[in-house]
């Protein structure tokens, strides 16, 4: 026998086994399915347990032998988790659109493929989606490695009773997208503001002279781009595909690491994963050293504060010149240590509001 006819044959005999473990795969997940099934008889109200899922993910890393990395096969998990949820509860999300923006690709990499996504118009809307009940969970960036935190949607954590129930960490990959054939041939550049400051120092190097124009997100700018052959957008690949632009220079972001955080809001938080953080707003009392009197607690119950972010208060009893603090800790409120800190500090505080306890970011 030659060698082709021998590879051909082990080919044939690879493609078999293939063919069968697919076939197992697939008795297994719909094997899976049926026990979500009960599952969902027996909770009934709430299907969506951001608690159980991210547990889930992790054992998955924990327990994953390879080849496949963690990230891909916690992402083939997700979907396997999100399509069985859709048998029971088929969800609608709402997230900063238009269609193409990163607020969208946050929200399929949390929610996976099978969601009903809404697109907002803007951050008010998706926080108004999950208030008036249209949607039952919405995602929104709050803070960008590069440019801070997004003040609008810290007012509106304020003022809204939405809870907060999980979070999504996105890289952040920005790209010049065009119909034009080169950089030479666009005469102006639509982009969403953020995305300009985290592309400052390539603009100023490589584009200088070019217009910047302003838009409401990156995704509007990608359309415009589409619309007008002499100019150019920044924004994502998503974009790019979504409006049939060609990448005229990739990842120009100033910072490799650029990463935005997103929230997810619902009308719950989540239990306890073994992994949490608890997001807060406070104000302290006109008093000395009322700061103290808020930070201390976390100190003196070994509590870990990975956020400190002040506002204007808006009204919130504050006069001109009077701020809120928004304070990321990690646990759980439910952790004993997180709990006491929790009760000392809104002791010493003028007002507390817990925005919700949640998984940290999986992925």
């Amino acid at each position: 026998m030659t060698k082709p006819q021998d590879e051909r044959e082990e080919l044939d005999k690879l493609r078999e086994g293939i063919d069968r473990i697919d076939d197992e795969v697939l008795r297994m997940i719909n094997q899976r399915a049926q026990l979500a099934h009960r599952i969902g008889e027996i909770k009934q109200g709430n299907l969506y347990r951001p608690e159980r899922e991210a547990q889930v993910l992790r054992r998955v890393a924990a327990t994953n032998p390879g080849p496949l990395p963690d990230e891909a096969a916690q992402r083939i998990f997700r979907e396997v988790m999100s399509a069985c949820l859709a048998l029971e509860q088929p969800l609608r999300v709402a997230y900063l659109g238009p269609e193409g923006t990163f607020s969208e690709s946050a929200a399929q990499k949390h929610f996976g493929s099978a969601p009903t996504l809404l697109s907002c118009a803007t951050i008010d809307d998706a926080f108004r989606a999950v208030e008036a009940g249209n949607a039952d969970y919405a995602l929104v960036p709050v803070e960008n490695s590069s440019e801070g935190a997004i003040g609008r949607t810290l007012d509106l954590l304020l003022s809204s009773p939405v809870k907060i129930c999980g979070e999504v960490s996105l890289r952040i990959h920005q790209n010049l997208l065009s119909k034009a054939e080169s950089l030479a041939s666009v005469k102006r550049l639509y982009s969403h503001a953020q995305s300009l400051a985290q592309c400052h120092e390539w603009l100023n190097k490589s584009l200088a002279q070019l217009p910047r124009v302003p838009v409401a997100s990156n995704a509007e700018g990608a359309r415009l781009a589409a619309e007008d052959g002499e100019s150019c957008a920044i924004a994502g690949e998503t974009a790019a595909s979504r409006y049939g632009l060609k990448v005229l220079a990739a990842n120009i972001e100033d910072d490799p690491n650029n990463t935005t955080r997103f929230l997810v809001l619902g009308s719950h938080d989540a239990g306890p994963s073994g992994r949490d953080k608890t997001s807060l707003v406070c104000s302290a009392q006109n008093r000395p050293g009322a700061m103290l009197g808020l930070l201390g607690p976390l100190a003196a119950h070994g509590v870990s504060m990975t956020k400190f972010e002040s506002r204007p208060a808006r009204g919130f009893g504050g006069g001109r010149w009077e701020y809120v603090f928004f304070i990321d800790v990690e646990g759980h409120q439910q952790d004993a240590a997180v709990a006491i800190a929790l009760k000392a500090l809104s002791e010493g505080a003028g007002f507390v509001k817990i925005l919700g306890s949640y998984p940290a970011a999986i992925l």
